[in-house]
């Protein structure tokens, strides 16, 4: 079996699982040894090395972790699989049950009830289980536009403008944005990530109503009505970020 692809022009890959999964190699100036991750939804094996590394040692350490890679492949894509009745959904950074029954009401009701025997919390509906992704969708939305008003009007007040319109994004790329209409939108996404998560992104399109540029009266605005450290919020958001497109696409 040839793992490695050294064609000409292209990227190099290793077969894992069955497919060929590309190796993007960053040399980092200030980077003192090789690192290794997989890409949050399984596309590409991520290694950063010094600047003077040797593309061949980044191919060789992957391919020295090959068990550790294909157990997180088979991961990604135990994570992707659609919801479905007795399955988890994710929520505010935590786990829910999917209580689905057939002669349940169709409306959606997260059971607030503390969980016994450490179960996680769930999330009761019924309907048709042809279409139950959809209709879970559809109730992320509807929480993720409830919160999102909230924390809005709660970082507009501290920044001392008025609220502007909110819209729920779908976008591929993109966490939020602030139009020159003053109309912010926040990717509905984020209502699955932690609270800290979501709040920052709302928080940095708010210091945008104010300062539209990164500059630093900026960063000063969101360091000021943010009320925690922003890094690890960023830092989730750049390991964890595209896990929030496994279910829903």
């Amino acid at each position: 079996m040839i793992d490695w692809l050294r064609r000409e022009n292209a990227e190099p890959s290793l077969t894992l699982a069955g497919r060929d999964v590309p190796v993007a190699i960053r040399r980092h100036p200030t980077a003192k040894r090789m690192t290794m991750r997989l890409a949050p939804d399984g596309s590409e094996i991520r290694i950063t090395m010094p600047r003077w590394g040797r593309t061949a040692d980044a191919l060789d350490f992957a391919q020295s972790r090959r068990d550790w890679l294909e157990r997180e492949i088979a991961r990604v894509a135990t994570d992707r699989a659609p919801p479905m009745p007795g399955g988890t959904l994710d929520y505010r950074g935590a786990e829910i049950l999917i209580a689905w029954a057939a002669d349940a009401p169709r409306q959606p009701v997260l059971l607030e009830d503390a969980p016994e025997n450490g179960q996680a919390p769930k999330l009761r509906l019924g309907g048709p289980e042809s279409n139950l992704a959809a209709r879970l969708q559809r109730w992320l939305e509807s929480e993720a536009a409830s919160l999102m008003e909230l924390d809005l009007s709660h970082y507009c007040a501290a920044a001392g403008v008025e609220v502007p319109r909110l819209r729920l994004s779908r976008a591929q790329r993109r966490w939020g944005s602030c139009a020159g209409d003053g109309t912010i939108r926040i990717n509905w996404r984020l209502v699955q990530a932690p609270d800290m998560v979501r709040r920052s992104v709302v928080a940095h399109e708010v210091a945008h109503l104010v300062h539209f540029d990164h500059g630093p009266d900026f960063h000063a605005l969101l360091g000021s009505i943010y009320e925690a450290d922003i890094k690890p919020a960023n830092r989730w958001l750049k390991e964890h970020g595209r896990s929030l497109y496994a279910r829903f696409g």
